[in-house]
């Protein structure tokens, strides 16, 4: 950054009364980054992995959930996840498949949630015989069921699918015609997940091309357990809509300079784009994704929120961190101090970003998120 370089505009956020529980359970909440095969409620992973004949590593249920969660919290990216071993191999029949979307569907209304994008790797789904479009199918049906039954709960929620490719395979070209082949059927866009290190998002270029000239939507996982190149990449060379943790974005900004914070080159572009940051505080907790993190109060999202970043809340993996949309906006509440009006802002900025057309996005925004976090 230059001397002339004015300062920053700084809006802190929080410090208020923070949300109480009661007002935080009513919210409405909109959810981008949740990961289908990490959100199983730990009963069906039992219970298909008995059926199936797959062995797990803990007798009980409540030994599995606990399981999976300190498995999740040894601050290791890939650490964390070794443990969707166990997640995907109960997620290969296509009945299995419809569950899972079903329950998640379901889990996600009953927890305020409005709109969800359930991201899933078909390719990691096929060994029960599955082809690809199959699979997109059987966790579409799962879907419209989980729908259909909030609704008869009193409880309307959208959901998307994004299809997601393994960064260190190479089948991304494959599922992203897939996405463009199912988009006006229940697929809302395309990502790319896995361990980050030594598997760039360049590596899926074609891919990422691909999409653009097909006007599709796209998400790519940037800046979790990698950094600044890993982002740059995603933006400048792959062309992100958003980006799945972003947090790294933090080694791009001074916070500690004269006059306060200074934002890089990189940083500044991505705030000034307004490209989402898809931020998920337990998960990054757990896998140390910022080194020094040691309670979500030390989460990047709190100063990015105050410079102006798009900064959005998600779950990540409701399973590994043992977690759901309610609790990770009460721990923003009780860390940062936020109240109502701060997980609205949270809120809106996740529905903005949403891979769901303009004039749907406005209507969810007007008409629910509106007039519900009006009335709390």
């Amino acid at each position: 950054m230059t001397a002339e370089t004015p300062e920053l505009k700084v809006t802190k956020r929080g410090g208020g009364t923070p949300a109480t529980p009661e007002q935080v359970a009513a919210a409405p909440k909109v959810a981008l980054h949740e990961h289908l095969d990490g959100g199983i409620r730990p009963a069906t992973v039992a219970e298909i992995a008995d059926e199936i004949g797959h062995a797990l590593p803990a007798d009980s249920v409540e030994g599995l959930a606990t399981w999976f969660r300190d498995s999740s919290s040894s601050g290791s990216l890939p650490r964390y996840l070794e443990t969707f071993v166990h997640t995907v191999a109960v997620m290969q029949r296509p009945e299995d498949l419809a569950r899972v979307a079903r329950e998640s569907v379901l889990d996600l209304a009953r927890d305020g949630v409005v709109y969800a994008e359930l991201r899933w790797a078909p390719e990691q789904h096929l060994e029960a015989g599955l082809d690809l479009a199959g699979a997109v199918e059987a966790v579409q049906v799962g879907i419209e069921q989980g729908r259909t039954e909030a609704q008869a709960e009193g409880r309307s929620i959208a959901v998307g699918q994004l299809l997601t490719a393994m960064r260190h395979a190479d089948r991304g070209q494959e599922i992203a015609e897939l996405v463009v082949e199912y988009r006006d059927r229940g697929v809302a866009g395309f990502d790319i997940a896995g361990a980050e290190d030594g598997f760039p998002p360049i590596l899926h270029l074609e891919a990422f091309e691909y999409l653009r000239r097909e006007n599709a939507h796209f998400t790519i996982h940037a800046g979790e357990a990698f950094g600044l190149p890993s982002i740059w990449q995603a933006v400048q060379r792959c062309g992100a809509d958003r980006l799945g943790h972003g947090v790294r974005i933090v080694d791009d900004i001074d916070f500690d300079a004269p006059g306060g914070p200074r934002l890089g080159r990189l940083a500044s572009y991505v705030r000034d784009r307004r490209i989402p940051l898809e931020m998920c505080p337990s998960s990054n907790l757990q896998t140390d994704a910022v080194p020094g993190m040691s309670t979500v109060a030390d989460h990047p999202i709190g100063p990015l929120a105050d410079l102006g970043f798009r900064v959005t809340v998600n779950c990540d993996n409701r399973l590994m961190s043992d977690t759901s949309m309610s609790r990770e906006m009460q721990l923003l509440a009780d860390s940062f101090g936020y109240g109502t009006d701060d997980l609205r802002w949270l809120t809106i900025n996740a529905m903005k970003s949403a891979f769901l057309p303009f004039d749907q996005r406005l209507a969810l925004i007007d008409d629910v998120i509106k007039p519900a976090y009006a009335a709390l």
